[in-house]
Parts: C-alpha cells; structure tokens; sequence
C-alpha cells in the first residue's frame, strides 16, 4: 500500500496513482465531497477464500488520502445488509459527526447516506466501524492527511495497515473467548454503542472451558505473577490484507527515504514493528510528531499508529516485519528496489516475541514537539482497569457500560486522567474528541507524546493530560474489541 509524492516524481506518481487498486491519492477540488462506501469483499488468504468488511473509495481502493488544508469532506453509504456507523479514529470533529452509534446520530441502515464536513487534522489516522464486531470482520481502512511538511519532502510514503483476522465470525471469535454459546452472541453485531447492549451481555460467571491462552508470559519485576498476552489465536496476520506466504512487494528507490505509516486496525493483537538491516527514526505517533527517536524495533497496540522515517542504504530487497506480541506469528512487507531478489519469509519466526512496553520503556522515551502549555489548576481522576479471563468481563471502575460512571468536565478545562491497570492483560485506552499528553509513566513527570490512544500495560500506571473540548459527551474506551464488547467503556461528558 504505497504512494510517491515527492517533487522529482510528481506528476509520475500522480499518473500510477491514478491506476492503484490499494490506496490512491484522492486529490479534488475543496467543496467537492469524496465518496466512501461501506461494502463487503472477498480477500484470498493463503489460498482460500475469505468474506470481509471494508470501507471502498471512489476509485475501487481502500481508505482516504487527504492533501494538506484539505476539508474531510465525505459522502458514506451503507453498502452492507446490516445497519453500521464509521468512527473517524484520530480525528477530532464535532460531535455528531463523530461516528459512535446513538452518541448522538444513529446507525446508518442498509443503503442509506450520511454526508461529513469538517476540518481534518493531519497525520497517520484510519476509520472504522464502532460496532466491534463489525470492525473485528475488517470494517475499516487508513485515513492519511497529508501535512503542509509531507508535500515539500522528498521521500516516498507507505501505509503499513495491519489486521488479525480469523475464518470464523466475529460472534464465533468472541463466544470462544468468553465462553459463551455463539448463539448468545449475536446481538451484539448490531449493539446500539448508545443505548447500550454491549456492557449488559451478562458475561459474570462463564466458564472458559478449559481455553489455551497463547502467548502467557511472566510479569517482569512480579515474580509469580503471569500476565495474558493474548486471548485468542487468530488463523491470519495481515499487513494491507495480505500474509507473509505472499506480501505485499513495495517498489522503491535505490538509497532512498521512506515514510512509513504503520496502523494497527487489529481487533486485539499488539505487534512489535521490526526494520531489520534499516534504522528508523520514529518520528510521530497517532498523527502527532515526536523528536525522532532511532532504533529498529518499536510497538504499538491495538487503535494506535507510527510514522518511521527509514534512509534506505544501496539497493536490495528490505523486509518490513510485524511481530505478534507474545507469540512467533508475524506479518509485514518487503520494500524492494528494481531487480531485487526477495525472499521467502516464513509467517512464523524462530522464538516469539517478548511483551511489549512491560516497564513503559518506550512510552517513557516519547517526546512530544508541541507539548500542551502547562496549567496551574488541573483537576484529576482516576481510573481503575480491572477484569479477568475467567469469567471475561471488563471493567472502569469496576463497572461495565450497563451501569457506567462517566469523568466530568467542563470546556476548556485541564484534565490529568490516570490509568490504573489493575489487571493481567494491557489496555490500548482510546479517548473520541480529543487529543491527550502523557504527562507520567511512574518515572515522573514530563512532557511525553501526544496521543488519542495510550497502552496501559498490566498492573501499570499512566496518567494523560487534556484540554476538555466540545461540550458533549466523547467514548472513552479498551481498544481491545473483545473488552470493549464486554463492557471495558465509559464516557468524558464535557459541560459547557
């Protein structure tokens, strides 16, 4: 999934562009809505046939690109034969057009339109739908606003989208991880995000039924303790909907820079994104620039993206690698300059990764450009992450959705929120509307980066800081779809 847009090939790009199938670059006329389709397709994974969600562009591709200053002006139809609504995930609009199903518009039906307007931000973003279900059945895609930055570069970009992906339902999936009968679990394909079926799936007391756990690990400094990297084992890895069996093969330059913009539209896989023979510089994260920070291994969790910026060195085939936490799966592709000779890469990896961001190392790290303006008279919250395998049911503050406590504030005041993850399992903590600073870590205070989606890791604190925007009500939630199913959501009720 590639795009040049640099100034030595401008106009050749454009022309490729033109014909991609994968993301083109959709450059039209300010006022001139672009058109989004929420639709099904047919993926062929490893040679065998598999039905999924997408969200289609005009052009047959997956996904939006936006130039610099442009509106996020869309047209949406519901292509499918269930009713869905799609969350603009990094963005921040006003509240009605935010996307959560009955907060306050409702579900798209069948066949029906809805139009979008407003100013986008820019920076590495994607969409997807809120219902979980739906988004864990591939119902999602990049959405890249190109900064004034990106067009003066002269470099290469390419969209890195990542996926976990089963040959079972969604329903299937989230019945085996919670033990319930599939048959239970279908309302929640079309839950009402508003009205609330999600927290009142009546979860307490199901038996896991003697379930593995892949991925179990040891707690670093917690000696006894074991934590639970990963709740199921998906059949498939993919990277722009493909596997390592047959990835995606990006043609690039001899010597020359890349942008690479890494998402991860995974429904509960946290991966370590490995550069090999290429040092990065991460340069952003969720759409917000960082001071660089080099290496060849960084992570990210669910709902979360990187921006790497990687100087190729001579010519040559450069594998791009994403390492399922926890576990020997992997995904990626291959940056290949012209005759390179790529290699076959096995889809499993000789050990398995370790877990990621145990110690908050790499959150600690972060540096933010543009920190938020220090604030006298923050208020302060705390939030407690609780829940467990058996019976599946997570919580904020020891309660689900169903009976949820919402944070207050009001417009225009800051806010330090703290995480406390009082749990075996990590939680990507996704906040609509805003953007927030991670401002401790446990090492003390300090102006960390930017985000809309933070990893808490098990049995971990983090606090975030934020100024309360629009007054209205914003989701905040576990990016990891099977939590938030469970109940793993509450709300920011921002008062005038």
């Amino acid at each position: 999934m590639t795009y040049r847009l640099n100034r030595r090939s401008f106009l050749a790009a454009s022309a490729a562009l033109a014909a991609s199938a994968s993301l083109p670059r959709l450059a039209f006329a300010q006022g001139t809505s672009l058109k989004l389709s929420a639709t099904s397709r047919t993926l062929d994974i490893d040679g065998k046939a598999a039905k999924v969600y997408g969200l289609v562009n005009a052009a047959g591709g997956s996904g939006l690109i936006l130039d610099p200053g442009q509106r996020f002006a869309v047209d949406l139809t519901n292509e499918l034969d269930v009713e869905t609504i799609i969350h603009w995930h990094g963005q921040i609009p006003p509240n009605a057009q935010d996307g959560v199903p009955g907060m306050p518009a409702p579900l798209l039906k069948p066949a029906e339109s809805r139009s979008y307007d407003f100013a986008a931000k820019a920076g590495t973003h994607w969409m997807h739908s809120h219902v979980p279900l739906q988004e864990m059945a591939l119902l999602a895609a990049p959405l890249i606003v190109r900064s004034e930055a990106d067009a003066r570069a002269d470099r290469q970009e390419v969209v890195m989208m990542l996926h976990d992906f089963s040959f079972k339902t969604p329903e299937e999936v989230l019945a085996e991880i919670s033990g319930a009968a599939a048959g239970d679990m279908g309302a929640t394909s079309g839950m009402d995000m508003g009205g609330m079926h999600a927290g009142g799936m009546g979860m307490g007391g199901m038996n896991m039924g003697g379930m593995g756990m892949g991925g179990m690990g040891a707690m670093s400094g917690m000696p006894g303790m074991a934590m639970d990297l990963n709740d199921f084992n998906f059949d498939a890895y993919l990277t722009n909907d493909r596997t390592l069996n047959d990835p995606e093969v990006v043609k690039v330059e001899a010597n020359g820079r890349i942008h690479l913009r890494i998402i991860n539209g995974s429904a509960a896989t946290t991966y370590w994104i490995d550069t090999g023979a290429v040092e990065a510089r991460l340069v952003a994260v969720d759409g917000h620039d960082i001071e660089p920070l080099a290496g060849r291994r960084f992570g990210l969790a669910m709902g979360q993206r990187l921006d790497l910026e990687l100087d190729l060195s001579g010519s040559g085939a450069f594998p791009i690698l994403a390492l399922r936490e926890g576990a020997r799966e992997r995904t990626g592709l291959v940056l290949a300059t012209a005759g390179a000779e790529v290699p076959r890469l096995d889809p499993l990896a000789e050990t398995a990764a370790p877990a990621f961001d145990v110690d908050l190392s790499q959150e600690s790290a972060l540096r933010a450009t543009r920190p938020l303006a220090e604030a006298a008279n923050a208020r302060s919250q705390m939030l407690m992450l609780t829940g467990s395998m058996q019976p599946y049911v997570w919580t904020i503050n020891g309660k689900t959705w169903a009976d949820h406590m919402p944070v207050m504030a009001r417009s225009g005041e800051r806010l330090e929120i703290t995480f406390h993850n009082m749990s075996m399992m990590g939680h990507p903590m996704h906040l609509h509307g805003h953007s927030f600073q991670v401002v401790d870590t446990g090492r003390g205070r300090f102006a960390g980066a930017l985000r809309d989606t933070v990893y808490v890791p098990p049995m971990a604190m983090m606090t975030v800081a934020l100024d309360a925007g629009e007054a209205a009500s914003w989701m905040l939630h576990c990016h990891h779809m099977p939590h938030l199913a469970s109940g793993m959501m509450t709300e920011l009720v921002v008062s005038a």
